[in-house]
């Protein structure tokens, strides 16, 4: 369904309510249910407050592979600047908390590798490189921590 941009649209608009249905149910569900999704919280690197977001996760061994596509928009999702400021950060996964660093994914090989299983699995991703211009889609591996 992703690849098509109108099924987009629609979920890029329904973000703000899965963002209150995974708050509320502590990342035990997600209104876009279709995709693995965690509850990541950042610390605004501006404001200095939590900061929520549902995102879709493939997984590395213990770590957690997230893509900042923002739906293909020319910029990112603001949580990519809030790791780029606090790389700690809290993820929410069916109802567990688990404290995470978070690694910018540079290794080109290992980009290329990530990015080659997030298409596989939703072949949509494909779109948010043609809407996002030029820039680079940026990809994070959440660590977690003791």
């Amino acid at each position: 369904m992703s690849r098509y941009r109108w099924f987009t649209r629609f979920a890029e608009a329904a973000v703000p309510l899965d963002r209150l249905i995974s708050r509320v149910t502590r990342g035990r569900v997600v209104a876009l249910g279709m995709l693995p999704s965690l509850l990541l919280t950042t610390t605004g690197r501006r404001s200095g407050l939590p900061r929520r977001n549902p995102i879709s996760y493939l997984r590395d061994g213990d770590a957690f592979v997230v893509v900042g596509t923002n739906w293909g928009r020319p910029s990112p999702p603001g949580w990519v600047f809030n790791l780029g400021a606090t790389p700690v950060a809290i993820v929410t996964v069916r109802g567990a908390d688990l404290a995470v660093r978070a690694e910018e994914v540079t290794d080109r090989a290992e980009y290329d590798r990530f990015w080659t299983a997030i298409v596989a699995r939703w072949p949509g991703y494909r779109l948010y490189l043609d809407t996002a211009g030029d820039r680079p889609v940026r990809i994070f591996r959440l660590i977690p921590v003791p």
